[in-house]
């Protein structure tokens, strides 16, 4: 194996959540849970996001849970009103002892700090349909969305069994991009759905199949990328025409940069190679 290889074996464990931080997860999402319900009816709470399908870049943000409340509990009654009723109501309980949370979006955001190995949990409350997923409150809208979480994960998983284990490493590494370059591509499940479309097995080099995603993914990127779950509506709905361009530029230049590199490895300019794939993992990319 080559300097570049070894780079992406390293780059590979950089990306991946160490013990410490998925113990200080687990201590305060579990925290958290435990508190709604005991407070609230609750027919499930779980994990879920890029973090329970283990596709999380680091620093850990966002770390999801889905706390469903009983149909047939004390806050059923939230079903039948306006979305931001639910979501004011679990602001106003975690703020019992976090007070810092705050309704954004969907969910309700427990900060932690930016410094924090893990900077933030959202909480979002769901209702479980009667078929299969659950609906969440679109507060935007004024409506409901029905969303499966769990087939997401269970997607991801296949995946990356039919790929031999390299599928969510390499999904981590092309968020890892998209987060150097200031996330152009909003939000960033819509690299994972693309990804469960566009990386195909065998995956081979690493180097090479970033190339090939970059690539496909800037001319793709304008495409309708449907909720794999078969539920929501399409994952890119939320970017522009302008935000699309402005993604697809970006992708245009990592892929650049990336093509760059595995020809200066090719010509066995290594150290000039890893330069290069440092500028699109900056800290992530050390040295072998």
């Amino acid at each position: 194996m080559g300097y570049i290889d070894d780079a992406f074996i390293k780059l590979k464990h950089n990306l991946e959540i160490t013990q410490t931080e998925q113990n200080l997860a687990k201590a305060r999402h579990e925290a958290i849970r435990d508190f709604v319900r005991s407070h609230w009816d609750l027919a499930d709470d779980f994990l879920t996001g890029s973090y329970r399908r283990d596709t999380k870049t680091k620093k850990l943000k966002d770390i999801d849970i889905f706390v469903v409340l009983d149909a047939n509990g004390s806050q059923a009654g939230f079903r039948d009103q306006a979305p931001i009723q639910v979501i004011n109501a679990l602001e106003t309980l975690l703020r019992q002892k976090w007070s810092a949370a705050a309704r954004d979006g969907m969910a309700v955001v427990i900060p932690y700090g930016a410094d924090d190995e893990v900077m933030s949990i959202d909480v979002v409350p769901a209702f479980k349909r009667d078929d299969a997923g659950y609906y969440i409150p679109n507060p935007s809208a004024g409506d409901w969305i029905a969303t499966n979480p769990k087939r997401h994960h269970e997607l991801s998983i296949a995946r990356n069994t039919d790929c031999d284990g390299k599928y969510v490493p390499l999904v981590k590494m092309v968020k890892g991009i998209n987060r150097e370059l200031g996330e152009p591509v909003s939000p960033s499940f819509l690299l994972e759905v693309m990804a469960q479309s566009l990386v195909k097995p065998p995956i081979g080099r690493y180097q090479d199949e970033i190339v090939l995603f970059l690539a496909t993914a800037a001319e793709r990127i304008g495409d309708e990328w449907p909720d794999p779950a078969g539920l929501g509506g399409d994952v890119n709905a939320v970017m522009n025409a302008t935000q699309k361009l402005a993604a697809a530029n970006a992708l245009n230049q990592a892929r650049a940069i990336a093509e760059r590199a595995v020809d200066l490895e090719d010509e066995g300019q290594e150290r000039a190679a890893y330069d290069e794939w440092k500028k699109l993992f900056g800290n992530r990319m050390t040295r072998p």
